[in-house]
């Protein structure tokens, strides 16, 4: 698996099975990563004085989806990106990796601040590092605090194995510009797109179509795996305006937009 723009001595490929909005199972060096578990049914999730309305039901349920040896959580404040199932999840897996403020709600969360790592060890004895990157979930230049609280993404890399972008709730394309400069081969990027806005904000608290090109250019062009574009109402772009938006930039053959509950390979 190597895309347009990547230098990579990867051997391993990896598999994404799709659970729905954020929820991906990664497999890699054959461990089970999930991100952003969410497993509730559709309906209104309350969010402070708010509510989202989910409209679509996990593909497959979190008892069906078998051993989870590590979670990555971009954050914990919205049932969007977590929910009560996930809590479960959470609960049962293995490890959880994920912003110190979550660390600091959840029991058994560890929390890495941008720019810090941890090895997670492999099946065959190897060991996979995750470095967690910065994210903001608003606005570029809005401020953490005063949106929608602290995100990260992760950088997933190892020895022959892919190096792996998972944006989180990113909607800064200068961030991923930072990402860039210190993660230059990334060979897949996991990229939280959408475009998800809020009542009172014009800005989206997600990536646009048009800025998940403008991140794949950043990145070097690696293979790009779009998720949480569907599924909640607060969302504004689907895979269709994802798939126009690299077609018009030339960059479709970068685009791997999964199906839910279908494995797909890289």
């Amino acid at each position: 698996m190597t895309a347009a723009g990547t230098s990579t001595t990867q051997t391993t490929p990896i598999e994404f099975l799709h659970v729905g909005g954020p929820t991906v199972l990664l497999t890699v060096a054959g461990l089970r990563i999930l991100t952003d578990p969410t497993f509730d049914p559709p309906g209104p999730h309350p969010v402070g004085e708010r509510s989202l309305l989910k409209l679509t039901g996990p593909a497959v349920a979190r008892a069906d989806l078998g051993r989870i040896d590590l979670v990555l959580l971009s954050h914990d404040q919205h049932p969007d990106n977590l929910d009560d199932e996930g809590r479960v999840a959470l609960a049962e897996a293995g490890q959880v990796l994920s912003t110190p403020a979550a660390a600091q709600r959840i029991p058994g969360v560890t929390g890495l601040q941008p720019w810090d790592s941890a090895d997670v060890s492999t099946p065959d004895g190897g060991a996979l590092t995750i470095t967690a990157v910065p994210a903001l979930h608003g606005p570029p230049g809005a401020d953490a605090e005063t949106m929608s609280g602290h995100v990260t993404g992760f950088v997933l890399s190892g020895a022959d194995l892919p190096t792996v972008y998972v944006s989180g709730d990113n909607a800064s394309v200068g961030l991923v510009r930072q990402i860039a400069q210190r993660f230059p081969s990334i060979d897949v990027a996991v990229l939280f797109a959408g475009a998800a806005r809020r009542p009172g904000l014009d800005d989206p608290l997600t990536l646009t179509a048009d800025d998940a090109v403008l991140a794949a250019r950043a990145l070097g062009g690696p293979l790009v795996v779009p998720v949480h574009t569907e599924g909640w109402l607060h969302f504004t772009e689907g895979p269709g305006t994802l798939a126009r938006a690299f077609l018009q930039a030339g960059l479709q053959h970068l685009l791997r937009i999964p199906l839910a509950g279908v494995p797909l390979q890289t």
